[in-house]
């Protein structure tokens, strides 16, 4: 299916107001082995100025070969992390002359594949995956074959985050920023929390999770007793964590949203209900996206440096040197502000 502008003209449309073939008037226009000769050449040019006809550059640089292309595959354009990465991308890609396409998967394994296929067919020069990977085996051995096969063809690719795969990789430290997390709020006073987590299948939200619940048991606090909200990946999530949380009466005193999108929406909804942050209950979230400094109370979160992330994973993707899989580690900060302060109602350990 074509999609294209309404009242926008198509070289199609071009070639038949001049009375020419579609490839005569891409030659006329955009240039070919074969010379179009003077008179003609003028009376396509002609049709396209009164078309007001503007060339497709994209299409133009895929045939002709002269951009290099970027595909760049994750979940979501919307959330802030995702943003603030492709903006890295983009900007690294910039500094190459390269232009970028951008595919959301919206957290869909199948979608992701299906980009990657599509990137390869279009002979993308390099491949960028940003964003979590899936505990699926079955998903990790069909992108593995995807980018091995484009990678044989000449073609670069990185990623960002936990994948699994045998390519070069941008990794957040998600599970010690984590943990370190855990234990200001445990240094803070709190010895109940409840955690706010998307789906189990995401190795990002795994590995918070994770690093969050390991640093809590070493702090001597029994796991069991933390509770886990188990929602999307998303601000609809976190208000489903909030919503579950006032329906539980929960006694928890130290929320931890496993993104700052999710405590967004979380925050939204204690406010509704008259629950005071950091009085009632402390927030706080993951990744340190720019909103949550300028919100009231400003949020606690661990920071990572997004924008550089993602201009290392183009980095990666456009460099023959990282053929053997580097790896580039980032370290994860500890931000605490004014959403998160010791329990009004201090608890035994």
């Amino acid at each position: 299916m074509r999609i294209r502008p309404s009242g926008q003209a198509t070289l199609a449309d071009v070639a038949r107001a001049a009375g020419v073939s579609l490839a005569t008037a891409s030659r006329a226009l955009n240039g070919g082995a074969r010379v179009v000769g003077p008179d003609l050449r003028e009376r396509i040019v002609e049709a396209a100025r009164r078309l007001h006809y503007v060339p497709n550059a994209h299409a133009q640089a895929l045939a002709g070969g002269t951009t290099a292309t970027v595909g760049l595959v994750l979940h979501d354009i919307s959330d802030p992390y995702f943003s603030a990465i492709a903006r890295g991308v983009i900007a690294g890609a910039a500094e190459h002359g390269a232009l970028v396409t951008v595919g959301t998967t919206f957290r869909s394994m199948e979608r992701e594949l299906e980009f990657v296929r599509t990137f390869r067919a279009q002979r993308a020069d390099a491949i960028v995956l940003a964003g979590s990977g899936f505990e699926d085996a079955d998903y990790r051995a069909a992108m593995h074959d995807e980018l091995d096969l484009h990678r044989r063809a000449g073609g670069g690719c990185a990623v960002v985050s936990e994948h699994d795969l045998p390519v070069p990789a941008v990794l957040p430290d998600n599970r010690e920023g984590a943990a370190d997390l855990a234990r200001a709020l445990v240094e803070a006073g709190h010895r109940r929390f409840a955690v706010a987590g998307g789906p189990s299948c995401l190795t990002t939200v795994r590995h918070r999770i994770g690093g969050f619940l390991d640093a809590v048991a070493a702090c001597g606090i029994p796991v069991d007793d933390v509770e886990l909200l188990d929602h999307p990946f998303s601000e609809e999530g976190g208000r489903a964590a909030a919503h579950e949380l006032l329906d539980r009466r929960s006694r928890a005193t130290a929320l931890f949203c496993v993104s700052d999108v999710m405590a967004l929406g979380a925050l939204d909804v204690l406010a509704a209900a008259g629950v005071a942050v950091p009085d009632d209950v402390s927030v706080a979230g993951f990744n340190d996206v720019p909103l949550m400094r300028r919100l009231v109370p400003a949020v606690s979160t661990v920071r990572l440096d997004l924008e550089a992330m993602g201009r290392c994973a183009m980095e990666l993707a456009s460099d023959p040197a990282t053929a053997d899989a580097r790896t580039v580690r980032f370290p994860a900060e500890v931000v605490l502000r004014d959403s998160t302060a010791p329990p009004v109602r201090q608890e035994a350990p």
